[in-house]
């Protein structure tokens, strides 16, 4: 099992380029089930995850071809198969989002409960509530959703939480049913937004992504299409924290700053500067960083996939900072790691207080999910001393070549091998 380690202490100095968005590709992707023609994508990210829905669409029975640019090619028109077995499934909880598509286009789908799921409090069953509003008939067999319907058709549903692959789910569902849906409470994520340029590309009609209600009148079919996957923010931010951290100058390139309000807001309010460009960001900085207050929320409020992050950068500044997280329980298990290192982080409920002002050291530590991994990379490049880290498939799951792209940068990182 790999291991990185990092030797911290150096400042990271120069640019690199930002990867397309890992949640934007995996919707993207399941979209292809909704034609029998070509979908070009480009701007994929070489992603663990991403590899998994491309073996899931592959087992499914789409012909994919992969160019030198990673640009794919997904044909959909053999399809012979509507199951998503748990092998894949239970790896990534993503694989959700084939069952739209497959329900709307083919009449039927057979998907694997993930590992460890209580269908009754997950988002998940919000999947369901809405495909059974269109006039699906779902029953839990064995372990697996099986899910069957005629045509959909169009209807009217509310989410009771806001959930992303909910509504790309939905979405793609409504694409290709008998009348006009309407899905309120919806994510306003860049992500949804993308996956509806993308389907109104291939012939949808939708309108409203990017608030919280969506209209979609139903087609007939749609058609093939060519794609840019836009870039991915949680990488961006991460990189951000990254130059902030370790007193560096960076630029990223082939991003975008307009998706990236909240974290840029608090990175400044912190002490951080940025400078925007169209498709670019300057990070660095000119003093001592100050710990900030931070409440996670669905965009376009505070990220929770960079709430990890900004623990390490509040840990190394002067005063004190809140971190409360809303939007997933469980989610402060990189803390006791962090503690490792010697951060200062007391946990009340949903909120990590943090003390700043400590000094980092290197330790071996141990990832626990992907946004955790990143937080202990970037503890490392701030520590003094060595940090081995343990479990970095992690943050294969999420993060294109995050030791080359931090080598790069002058950072002192590698993977090890055993």
């Amino acid at each position: 099992m790999d291991r990185i380690l990092v030797r911290g202490g150096k400042p990271l100095i120069g640019s690199i380029p930002i990867s397309g968005a890992k949640n934007a590709t995996l919707p993207a992707l399941a979209a292809s089930l909704l034609t029998d023609k070509p979908l070009m994508l480009s701007n994929i990210p070489h992603l663990r995850d991403v590899t998994t829905m491309l073996e899931l669409l592959g087992q499914h029975g789409a012909a994919i071809t992969v160019d030198e640019r990673l640009g794919v090619e997904i044909d959909c028109s053999g399809i012979h198969n509507t199951q998503a077995p748990y092998d894949l499934v239970r790896t990534m909880r993503a694989s959700v989002l084939v069952m739209g598509p497959l329900l709307a286009r083919y009449g039927q789908a057979e998907i694997s409960l993930p590992g460890g799921c209580a269908i009754g409090t997950r988002p998940v069953n919000l999947h369901l509530r809405g495909l059974e509003a269109m006039g699906a008939e779902i029953r839990l067999e064995e372990g697996y959703i099986k899910a069957r319907a005629k045509r959909l058709r169009g209807a009217t549903f509310i989410f009771d939480l806001v959930t992303v692959t909910g509504t790309e789910n939905l979405m793609m569902a409504a694409a290709l049913a008998d009348g006009e849906t309407i899905l309120e409470n919806t994510a306003c994520e860049p992500e949804v937004v993308d996956l509806a340029r993308l389907l109104n590309k291939m012939g949808a009609h939708i309108e409203g992504a990017g608030t919280s209600c969506i209209r979609i009148q139903g087609v007939e079919h749609l058609h093939g299409a060519e794609h840019h996957i836009l870039p991915d923010r949680i990488e961006t931010g991460t990189f951000m924290i990254a130059a902030a951290i370790t007193g560096g100058d960076i630029t990223l390139n082939r991003t975008d700053p307009h998706i990236l309000e909240a974290p840029i807001a608090k990175l400044r309010q912190a002490g951080v500067v940025i400078e925007e460009g169209p498709d670019s960001l300057r990070v660095s900085t000119d003093g001592l960083l100050r710990a900030v207050d931070i409440t996670t929320f669905p965009y376009p409020g505070f990220p929770t996939d960079l709430q990890a992050q900004m623990l390490v950068l509040n840990s190394i500044s002067t005063g004190a900072g809140t971190v409360t997280e809303t939007i997933f329980e469980n989610r402060f298990m990189h803390v006791s790691e962090l503690q490792r290192l010697g951060a200062n982080i007391t946990l009340q409920g949903n909120t990590a207080i943090v003390r700043g002002g400590v000094k980092l050291r290197g330790a071996p530590v141990m990832a626990t999910d992907l946004r955790a991994s990143a937080s202990l990379v970037l503890a490392g490049l701030a520590a003094a001393g060595e940090t081995f880290i343990s479990r970095v498939y992690h943050i294969d799951r999420g993060y294109e070549r995050i030791e080359e792209k931090l080598m790069a940068l002058g950072a002192d990182i590698h993977r090890l091998s055993h």
